[in-house]
């Protein structure tokens, strides 16, 4: 865990401006100039089209502004109260396996969750963070990774407390028939700093499922 970089961002930080300084982190790690980094941040509000993106989820274009993301999956939300974690990490290092790297972020983010007394979980078939609410099923984080010279960038995140109003400009990663929330949603007031601490407690049981050779 040492030779990792942990950096925290205050503010908003501008999506482009992430963007170049991960792009520029994975070339460098990958030429063996830097060490594997974890920066979490938040966002202005914005949408963000992934690989598989359909124009037609784009419900209001006009609402805040769009960037096209390397990562996978469709289109999603960032914004302020919303926690991102982009991992610029050398998956060669950890498993060498791509699909149990996205399964222990999943994995990761709900061990974090429970620390709050939030039952979530990941689901087979829908990529992301889920949880039971009373009016059924809703998403509570999202996964979209990309992966150049097998150097992982992008990441997840996690609603703890953005205004969920701000997804209906979108069909949020393509699923219409469930909603979204947060943690104060779920009535869970917890902060930006608690939820960080949840998450690098819980950070080295995520390496050990990197190596984990039981089957998910």
């Amino acid at each position: 865990m040492s030779s990792i970089e942990w950096r925290g961002s205050e503010g908003l930080t501008d999506y482009e401006y992430a963007r170049s300084e991960m792009t520029k982190r994975v070339a460098d790690i990958a030429n063996q100039e830097a060490s594997e980094m974890i920066w979490f941040l938040q966002h202005p509000p914005l949408y963000t089209a992934g690989s598989s993106a359909d124009r037609r989820e784009l419900l209001m274009p006009d609402r805040f502004p769009v960037y096209p993301a390397e990562r996978g999956g469709r289109y999603t939300y960032h914004g302020p109260g919303q926690r991102i974690g982009y991992l610029m990490m050398d998956i060669r290092k950890h498993g060498n396996d791509i699909r149990r790297f996205v399964h222990s972020i999943e994995k990761w983010v709900v061990e974090s969750l429970a620390e709050f007394g939030v039952t979530a979980y990941s689901h087979p078939e829908r990529i992301g963070i889920w949880v039971d609410t009373p009016d059924g099923e809703a998403k509570i984080g999202a996964i979209g990774i990309r992966v150049r010279r097998w150097i992982s960038f992008h990441g997840f995140s996690l609603n703890i407390c953005p205004d969920l109003e701000h997804f209906s400009g979108i069909i949020p990663c393509g699923i219409s028939e469930f909603g979204v929330t947060s943690l104060h949603a779920l009535g869970k007031k917890v902060s930006m700093s608690d939820v960080d601490q949840a998450l690098a407690d819980r950070f080295p049981h995520f390496l050990e499922a990197l190596q984990s050779k039981e089957a998910f």
